[in-house]
């Protein structure tokens, strides 16, 4: 419980992470069809470029380092019950980010990692306010008050986590909630 409410007060003050952890900047809806666009560092220094691929058979998303190294696949997976979409690192699967079924009050994402590990994500997606946690300890920290610029958002990662699959389901999540707009 202690070092839950740590980490929690880590990512409030001065609405990133203590201890060395990242914020990115991205723009509010991201996905726009055959957009693509870079995730920057607070910074302003470019990072990943994602890069939407409109001429698939599915929804494709690849992120990218500075370079233009392949990162991640995002793929959406068709003829699902609910919104899913995975999440590969050279050829493998890595997680699949799922939309919860029923939301009553809050909107939710759950993400299964293949480690065996979950993520749980919970605010107010549409807005881009929620958090990321694992074990309800927090990951990450999504939101636009850090932000004066329009349609501008900040993820703030904790230390210690792959920022790189942390961006890829707030990239997942925003591909999946674009309809809802």
């Amino acid at each position: 419980m202690r070092r839950r409410r740590r980490a929690e007060q880590d990512l409030a003050q001065d609405g990133g992470p203590a201890g060395g952890g990242a914020r990115y900047l991205l723009r509010e809806k991201l996905l726009s069809i055959g957009d693509d666009f870079w995730i920057e560092n607070d910074r302003g220094e470019r990072i990943f470029l994602v890069d939407d691929k409109v001429l698939r058979v599915r929804d494709t998303v690849v992120i990218k380092d500075a370079h233009g190294n392949e990162l991640l696949k995002l793929q959406k997976r068709l003829l699902r019950a609910r919104d899913t979409m995975a999440i590969e690192r050279g050829g493998d699967k890595v997680a699949t980010v799922k939309k919860a079924l029923i939301t009553p009050l809050r909107d939710r994402f759950t993400v299964e990692l293949e480690d065996g590990g979950r993520l749980e994500v919970e605010g107010d997606i549409l807005d881009h306010e929620y958090q990321m946690t694992r074990d309800g300890i927090p990951v990450a920290n999504i939101s636009k008050r850090w932000f004066r610029v329009r349609d501008t958002y900040g993820v703030a990662v904790t230390p210690g986590q792959d920022d790189a699959l942390v961006l890829a389901v707030t990239v997942c999540i925003d591909h999946l909630t674009e309809h809802d707009r």
